[in-house]
């Protein structure tokens, strides 16, 4: 490990933070300059996806994944050894191109499984495990040792950059990250992150300058969104043992993701929240370039040293692209805010699945990050297509959502992170009205979908296709995930489990379920 330790070592230096971020402000500069030349402009909307998971045995229990399954197309490493994420690649919003994105995460989940299933392991589509393993959930999330000055948190894959931000996360926390969870009062590593997983949606914009208006919407959407998917109710059983009172439950979020996540890298400057309001790109920019350096860049270190700082890219070179600023992306992979941007990207797609060459590449997007992964591929690109029509719908109907007070935007995604749906919602409705109506506001955000999908050029029948397993929870005896994992562990709890039993039962209904394909309003 000592290469890891030495680049850890390195990350952390102060002169090398410093020349970091020296670097970090020069290419935000000269990414103004592009986009001010219009190298960031783009002709389509697109959409991409990033859905991760966990694998397991087959006692339920989490399990390491097998370095082959990273040699699958569309399946990446994460933070934990047990963690894996699936992505698609990006394709202009049509119908053909929502279609796209199912059969190809599909296929990369049916690829993930079929070479797990030698090993007798699985992959599962959850947003929190339940099942530890049997030397217990916080011994294995705090198990690690140091080397050289360096903790390895020993279930955590050894990235430098993985183990930089844990050492300086847990130097920042005195070596005690507060979660004040009932069952999870405190850790030792930031891996406890790796309890959860997420589903991130990406948009295309076209035109930079409009990015803006598509983020402070975002936010507003971020509260209706959640509670109809909210999917992460519980802790690992063996949490539950002790006697947490008969209340313990009302004290659970539906999502226990969203403070698990902002808990775990809190730094004491609460980077991981809700962005602010903001009203134009150079704004964006300056706001990533501005937020606290935690480490530098562990890959750039040798380049940080021989350029002083300098950019990679000056504001008139044509072929500037994300790779032209590596800085600054590596910049916006600790800007933990529940929506942001991502500059540059893959070329996407056309209709007929044909590569575009438009902007090299180049493009701006938002990444949706507040949503729990979802038990179903079908569910998860119904919930893609509902967030790109949402945030499309909204401008192209003039709707007056973004003048909602971005405190009451703030309520409502936190709202939702506590009560799933039953969260009290804050909204405007297309008159300019507040409403507070979860019905007026589920009728409001399912027409803006429609309107926008359509507004896309995506038809009908895509539309309806796409959006019907997300919109039928609605009448569904339980709306939200969370809701039925919470019904069911109640359930066993009154027929005299006791609750890390009820739990597990609960987790191993829900497995079983989310590995048969049918969409959560059906179960």
């Amino acid at each position: 490990m000592t290469e890891t330790t030495d680049a850890v070592r390195a990350a952390l230096d102060p002169d090398h933070c410093a020349a970091f971020a020296e670097r970090v402000d020069a290419e935000a500069e000269a990414l103004q300059g592009a986009i001010r030349a219009g190298v960031f402009d783009a002709t389509h909307f697109a959409v991409g996806l990033e859905l991760e998971g966990y694998v397991v045995d087959g006692a339920g229990r989490i399990a390491p994944a097998p370095e082959r399954l990273f040699e699958i197309d569309g399946c990446s490493r994460e933070l934990g050894l047990h963690n894996a994420e699936l992505h698609t690649d990006p394709d202009v919003v049509s119908g053909a191109g929502l279609r796209r994105q199912f059969d190809e995460l599909r296929a990369t989940h049916r690829d993930v499984r079929t070479a797990l299933e030698g090993d007798g392991l699985d992959f599962v589509l959850d947003a929190m495990w339940t099942h530890g393993p049997e030397m217990g959930s916080l011994e294995y999330l705090e198990a690690g040792e140091e080397t050289d000055g360096v903790f390895l948190a020993t279930h955590m894959r050894p990235v430098p950059r993985y183990v930089a931000l844990d050492q300086e996360i847990r130097r920042r926390n005195g070596g005690v990250i507060e979660m004040d969870l009932p069952g999870l009062s405190e850790t030792s590593s930031m891996l406890v992150e790796s309890l959860a997983t997420s589903m991130q949606p990406h948009l295309q914009i076209p035109d930079p300058d409009d990015v803006p208006a598509y983020l402070n919407v975002a936010t507003r959407t971020m509260g209706p969104i959640l509670s109809l998917t909210a999917n992460s109710p519980f802790l690992p059983a063996d949490r539950y043992e002790s006697d947490l009172g008969a209340d313990v439950l009302d004290r659970t979020p539906h999502e226990l993701r969203v403070p698990i996540f902002e808990r775990s890298v809190d730094d004491g400057s609460n980077k991981c929240r809700l962005p602010r309001d903001v009203d134009s790109i150079e704004a964006v920019i300056d706001r990533m370039a501005d937020d606290p350096t935690l480490v530098a860049a562990p890959d750039l270190i040798d380049d940080i040293a021989g350029e002083n700082g300098t950019a990679a890219a000056g504001p008139d070179s044509g072929a500037a692209a994300a790779a032209e600023f590596p800085a600054f992306a590596a910049k916006r992979g600790t800007y933990w805010r529940w929506v942001r941007p991502v500059f540059g990207g893959d070329h996407p797609r056309d209709a007929d699945g044909e590569h575009l060459a438009e902007a090299d590449g180049n493009s701006v997007r938002i990444e949706y990050r507040p949503l729990p992964t979802q038990p179903t591929i079908r569910d998860t690109v119904g919930v893609q297509a509902l967030v790109a029509g949402v945030l499309r719908g909204v401008d192209a109907a003039g709707h007056p959502l973004s003048d909602l007070p971005w405190a009451d935007a703030r309520d409502s995604f936190y709202a939702a992170v506590d009560d799933g749906p039953d969260a009290e919602l804050h909204w405007l409705r297309d008159d300019g009205d507040a409403t507070s109506a979860t019905a007026q506001i589920y009728d409001e955000l399912f027409s803006l979908a429609r309107l926008g999908l359509d507004e896309l050029g995506v038809d009908e029948a895509s539309i309806e296709w796409a959006l019907s397993p997300i919109e039928a929870r609605r009448d569904a005896e339980y709306t939200s995930p969370s809701a039925w994992k919470r019904a069911r562990a109640q359930k066993a709890r009154e027929e005299g489990a006791s609750l890390p039993d009820a739990v597990r039962e609960m987790q191993a209904a829900y497995v079983n379920r989310a590995a048969g394909g049918v969409p959560f309003a059906e179960w």
